[in-house]
């Protein structure tokens, strides 16, 4: 091939490592899996990098009518667990040569201005936590493919869910609240419209409903620190035999619940036992530290690309919710621990 001022081309690449340029477009297409070997994808990568070729990615995005762009929509990022989902996406995506465009629903929830003058042409596919899927109206997404997060399987919007295994988690908590020999429960509960808060609470109530002799408190709340606060306040100071631990949806609720404590004159552990949802860098920054559940953001971004990779190529997502852990710290104790 001549050198200079001349652009290498696919033709080159092939030349280079003995292959077809359908091979060449196979693998920069990332499409080669189950159809070159992977020796056969270095040897294209390896002559591609001495050669210095580059693939026109805008001419072959507009020849497959393909932008390699997908949209995370999320609630605003009032915490760091989104970011981490946007973070563990679009490490994914890179590697497959997607950019992904982030998407906050300025409200938390609920439907959000259209940020593209056409969605469908502006984007591949689209993948959406259930607590921000209204906003896909807004947008069109719900007409391209779609992967949801954090939503329910059973009449989903998209193609594929990707979900937490949030029931394990509320059992892991109902247990290690249970064995340490609490019997008054509060849930302090996310007042939010959302498919992952109603499966904690309906898992809690289950769990705690099925030991004789447990009670089981609600106050819904906005997930607000100083709104957690106020609800927290009012139903620990309310008449009768005062819980001795408190569920919460969330750090941020848990943070409240401290407040609403102190408020009170109660000490946590000692007076009350407190538990949290997410392991956000709040609960390790409150005194004592939060027991709570562990969610990866990033792995959960990751999952959520990996289904919208595979629908946009044809095929079947992993299936498998993914894990969590009960992280145990300092804020849970038996009730009357001195």
């Amino acid at each position: 091939m001549a050198r200079g001022s001349t652009r290498p081309t696919s033709r080159d690449v092939a030349q280079a490592a003995g292959v077809s340029q359908a091979a060449v477009s196979l693998v920069f297409g990332d499409k080669w899996r189950g159809r070159v070997s992977e020796a056969t994808a270095e040897r294209v990568r390896q002559a591609a990098l001495e050669l210095g070729y580059r693939p026109n990615l805008a001419a072959r995005n507009l020849r497959l009518g393909s932008t390699r762009t997908v949209l995370l929509v999320v609630p605003a990022l009032t915490t760091e667990f989104f970011p981490g989902v946007y973070t563990g996406a679009a490490r994914v995506a890179a590697g497959h040569g997607f950019g992904v465009v982030l998407y906050p629903s300025p409200e938390g929830i609920g439907p959000a201005p259209d940020p593209f003058a056409s969605a469908r042409s502006a984007l591949d596919g689209v993948l959406a936590s259930s607590m921000a899927a209204d906003a896909l109206t807004a947008i069109r997404g719900d007409q391209l493919p779609l992967v949801m997060l954090d939503s329910d399987p059973r009449g989903s919007l998209g193609a594929a869910t990707v979900n937490l295994d949030i029931t394990d988690g509320m059992r892991q908590v109902a247990d290690h609240l249970l064995g340490l020999g609490h019997r008054r429960f509060l849930h302090l509960a996310a007042d939010v419209p959302s498919w992952t808060f109603e499966v904690r609470a309906r898992e809690l109530a289950a769990r705690l409903g099925a030991r004789p002799g447990t009670s089981l408190r609600t106050a819904p709340t906005p997930l607000s620190i100083e709104r957690a606060r106020t609800a927290a306040e009012a139903a620990l100071g309310a008449p009768g035999p005062r819980p001795t631990a408190v569920v919460c949806d969330d750090d941020l609720l848990a943070a409240g619940t401290y407040k609403a404590a102190r408020r009170l004159g109660l000490r946590i552990p000692d007076d009350l036992s407190v538990t949290g949802v997410d392991d956000l860098g709040i609960a390790t920054a409150i005194d004592p530290e939060l027991t709570t559940l562990r969610l990866d953001a990033e792995l959960f971004g990751e999952r959520g690309m990996q289904a919208l990779l595979a629908v946009l190529d044809g095929r079947a997502p992993d299936a498998g919710d993914i894990p969590v852990e009960l992280v145990v710290r300092a804020s849970t104790a038996p009730p009357g621990a001195s």
